[in-house]
């Protein structure tokens, strides 16, 4: 991922990006933002089937589309597509947004476990036993959210994406926590990390991103050892991700439609 990746631009948009990103108004260009499933922080979109997923990711088993909605603004609590290894194979399920510890006894704890910080998810009570065993799974989205501070103080989200990938994933961690009655519930959370030079720009009240894997480190993270897992979790590149700002509708999770990814005039 060292190399510079050619940029995209959208139509009728001046995206936020570094280095050599410029307006395109190239039909591959509308399709990529027309294709698109939103991720990251707090708030992310999915759009693809299961079908789709199954394809990229040679998954061992096909589940029914009926059990993914697409959504362009997905939040916390929510089921969410994951894929994970298990046997020697890539399965999809859906996995509760925000991991539930194992010593939870299946009830969410008072905290936010949404996102990991990944300078702890060896030493973190919540993240360390799903990362000594190994309980690596990747969350697929294609964009994410994040807000801007002004100098008013006010916010301004921005919808981020990649160029170099037509669905990408983010790295998190898995757990299965068991209630009292018996019942199962299975969540995760998605890896952070500091933020690369746009994403500081963009998220500058904590200069946070999300882990975005390399198409390449796809099957180290979710089967390699921990030290090849490990190396896969590094900043994506500016040069490869664009941002535009969005509407404030989407600060409401009752928000959930197309329009919310659109860009608007900037601040």
């Amino acid at each position: 991922m060292g190399a510079q990746c050619p940029l995209l631009e959208l139509r009728g948009t001046a995206p936020l990006c570094r280095n050599n990103c410029s307006s395109l108004s190239t039909e591959s260009g509308r399709k990529l933002y027309e294709a698109r499933i939103h991720v990251m922080c707090g708030r992310y979109t999915h759009l693809f089937t299961w079908r789709e997923l199954w394809n990229l990711y040679q998954l061992s088993s096909l589940v029914p589309d009926s059990a993914l909605k697409t959504s362009y603004n997905v939040a916390p609590s929510q089921s969410v597509p994951a894929l994970r290894h298990t046997d020697g194979q890539t399965e999809g399920l859906l996995l509760r947004w925000g991991l539930v510890p194992f010593f939870s006894k299946g009830l969410p704890p008072k905290y936010s476990t949404i996102n990991a910080r990944v300078e702890t998810i060896e030493t973190a009570a919540s993240y360390r036993n799903p990362w000594k065993r190994g309980q690596r799974c990747v969350l697929p989205a294609a964009g994410f959210y994040e807000w801007h501070v002004k100098a008013d103080g006010t916010k301004q989200p921005y919808y981020i994406t990649v160029v170099d990938q037509e669905l990408f994933g983010f790295a998190g961690l898995w757990e299965r926590s068991t209630s009292a009655d018996g019942a199962t519930l299975e969540s995760a959370t998605i890896i952070t990390m500091p933020a690369n030079a746009l994403m500081a720009e963009i998220h500058n009240g904590r200069a946070r991103m999300p882990a975005i894997l390399a198409r390449e480190d796809r099957d180290a993270w979710l089967a390699g050892s921990p030290d090849h897992a490990r190396a896969t979790l590094r900043p994506y590149p500016s040069d490869c991700m664009v941002a535009w700002p969005v509407s404030t509708q989407v600060n409401s999770a009752r928000n959930n439609r197309a329009e919310l990814i659109k860009p608007r005039p900037e601040p």
